[in-house]
């Protein structure tokens, strides 16, 4: 016994010299496949909520109605740099649908709606003095909606639509953005805040720094990820501050934001180097906002030395990392109420030859990313089904930045499928959220990680960016062949319905129990027969008794 006390003692010290993301590495690198991979049958604790999610942009439609000034995505559909030259003019005309979208969350016995306000549509040039009444009369119709039906609004501030006048005016370049985008989220803690209680700031910045302005397959299509994202976490700290110093002692509201990252596995794990290429990945994607807000108000050393060894290495080529001030740090530090996740996939990462200047992602940070051709493929390229690094992902950030103090709101995670064939039977997309959800349970469960909330993506199908329509992250089919928009539930609606309600896996229901459905499994009863909803005033309640009528029918027959 005290050899045995002694090797666990040790193996204790080692674990607590290693970084937070070593600790989990090696926690569950022994790890079968089948203890991985197990499936856990019980229930999420009392209170989680469950919900689902829109972005504006997405879904709203009436782009230039009742005053709406033009977004960066609007002027990038317009130039025809867009899937088949699709639009987001009409997307699933959801500014003009808000009691059907309501009602399908009903359906869904949803608890939370995670929306988007469209800056443009409030502001139609960026900033107050444009103000639009008719814009926000839209929101608090829908706001009033969803309380009305015992939804909980979750109101994100920035999803991407930047208005294009501020754009012109250089958008996150320009650090007086700063300001205004404190002014535009004090506008709305204002007129909104005595209802919403849970604020967004920024969904994935990481998106927006490297896509919008590193790469340029977003908009505005410009390269300086770093002062974007400077700009942003500073934004996001002065909005914080306002709604701290404001609104919260009355509104007893919550702020946040919304982090986008994979899991970095190590493609050889006994290679050092590839273990401290994965934390790199892991520190160059989450660590690059996540540190200065829940850590330290300063980027991870990491990422700050990694850019100095390639600048010295690279002096004609340097790479801009901002700095912060020192009263900037204790400004950023601690503006976050939660940590909102957003989760799709998981990366093999191995390291790479430090020889290249080339201010490339992978390059700055000597790490290159693979796919085990083991993981299911999905109808999008970056995305392979990789349920286990969820359960990983959770608790390395609970170890690196919430600890026991903080909750994580899982704010996306879903898949999309094709735009062609069957769209309604939807199995793969039911099989990725099983599994998903499933890690959540056992990193709550099995881990203490202090997980939330859940919201898939999406409510409905919409307007995905540069591919338009042709990826479906829906729960609900809309039909953009229609001028109508046509609303149907997928299986997959009937399935996520039916977690919320039984609040996850339970092993037995009523006296039975229920199987899991695999992969290999035959695929639930079929819906070809089902109309899809017409949507108009009389056909809203057809559409209630039919839904509520086949989920307590034939969906208990496969579930």
């Amino acid at each position: 016994m005290a050899i045995q006390k002694r090797l666990q003692e040790g193996q204790a010290a080692a674990l607590s010299s290693l970084s937070s993301y070593q600790t989990v590495w090696k926690t569950f690198a022994n790890q079968s496949e089948l203890e991985r991979d197990t499936f856990v049958h019980d229930v999420f604790p009392n209170g989680f909520l469950w919900g689902t999610s829109t972005g504006s942009f997405s879904v709203e439609g009436g782009w230039a109605e009742d005053g709406k000034g033009e977004s960066i995505w609007d002027r990038f559909g317009h130039q025809n740099h867009v899937h088949m030259n699709q639009t987001a003019n009409v997307a699933c005309d959801s500014y003009h649908k808000t009691d059907y979208d309501v009602y399908l969350l009903r359906g869904l016995q949803s608890k939370l709606y995670k929306f988007s306000i469209s800056w443009a549509r409030i502001f139609p040039t960026g900033i107050r003095d444009s103000f639009s009444l008719q814009g926000v009369n839209y929101y608090n119709k829908l706001i009033n909606s969803l309380l009305d039906s015992n939804i909980e609004p979750m109101v994100t501030l920035f999803h991407w639509d930047l208005p294009q006048a501020l754009q012109d005016l250089g958008g996150w370049q320009n650090e007086s953005i700063i300001d205004i985008f404190a002014n535009y989220a004090d506008f709305c803690f204002a007129t909104f805040g005595d209802r919403v209680k849970l604020w967004i700031t920024f969904h994935e910045p990481w998106v927006i720094s490297y896509a919008g302005y590193g790469t340029g397959q977003h908009p505005p299509g410009i390269a300086d990820p770093g002062v974007v994202a400077h700009s942003i976490i500073k934004a996001h700290a002065k909005a914080w501050h306002v709604y701290d110093d404001k609104y919260r002692s009355q509104q007893r509201g919550k702020v946040g934001i919304v982090l986008n990252s994979d899991w970095a596995e190590p493609k050889t794990p006994t290679s050092s180097e590839d273990v401290k290429a994965a934390e790199r990945y892991m520190q160059f994607m989450l660590g690059w906002f996540a540190h200065p807000i829940f850590v330290n108000g300063d980027y991870p050393d990491i990422l700050k030395s990694q850019i100095q060894q390639k600048n010295q290495q690279c002096v004609s080529a340097a790479i801009l990392l901002p700095s912060f001030s020192e009263e900037e740090k204790s400004l950023v530090k601690g503006t976050a109420d939660f940590f909102g996740l957003s989760h799709y996939t998981s990366r093999l990462i191995s390291t790479a030859a430090n020889d290249s200047c080339v201010p490339e992602y992978e390059k700055i940070g000597n790490f290159s990313q693979h796919v085990d051709p083991s993981w299911p493929q999905t109808a999008s390229s970056w995305i392979r089904v990789v349920p286990w690094g969820l359960r990983r992902l959770l608790k390395f950030i609970s170890q690196e930045y919430t600890g026991t103090g903080i909750p994580i709101y899982i704010a996306g995670n879903g898949v999309p499928t094709n735009d062609g064939g069957d769209v309604i039977n939807d199995t793969k997309r039911m099989e990725y959220f099983r599994l998903y959800i499933n890690e959540a349970l056992k990193a709550i469960k099995l881990d203490a990680v202090d997980v939330q909330t859940y919201i898939a993506r999406s409510l409905i199908d919409g307007f995905e960016g540069p591919m338009g329509y042709s990826q479906l992250f829906g729960l609900h089919h809309v039909n953009f062949e229609d001028g109508n928009r046509q609303r149907t539930p997928k299986e997959s609606a009937y399935f996520f319905s039916n977690v919320i309600e039984k609040n996850g896996f339970p092993s037995e229901v009523v006296g039975r129990s229920f199987p899991s459905m695999t992969c290999d499994s035959p695929p639930p009863p079929r819906l070809l027969s089902l109309p899809a909803s017409e949507w108009d005033y009389v056909h809203k309640s057809l559409f209630l008794l039919w839904f509520w009528w086949n989920r307590l029918t034939w969906l208990p027959l496969w579930f």
